[in-house]
């Protein structure tokens, strides 16, 4: 063979090479992408879990009388906040 031929060959390979290697990432990238989904997913799952036990633990503080006065406006805030979107579904219903 000729140096040339050797020179295409090495050039062959090297590019068999990288196109694996471009193959082989671009799975490993799919496969994080698909992962980044499902961790997104779980947070936002124990985002919601939190926040429904958070309001728990307000309402069995509040009837349990344990509350101080920050955490008493905080809940009544809460409350008064549902009765409008409650009211709002109201008027919503009866139009």
């Amino acid at each position: 063979m000729s140096d040339l031929d050797q020179h295409i060959k090495r050039i062959n390979e090297k590019l068999q090479q990288l196109l694996k290697r471009h193959q082989q990432l671009q799975k490993e990238n799919q496969q994080q992408l698909e992962l980044i989904a499902t961790l997104k997913a779980a947070k936002e799952k124990d985002a919601g879990l939190i926040a429904g036990m958070q309001e728990k633990i307000g309402i069995l503080q509040a009837a349990a009388g344990k509350m101080d006065e920050a955490d008493r406006k905080v809940f009544e805030k809460n409350i008064n906040r549902y009765l409008r979107e409650i009211d709002k579904c109201i008027s919503l219903l009866s139009e």
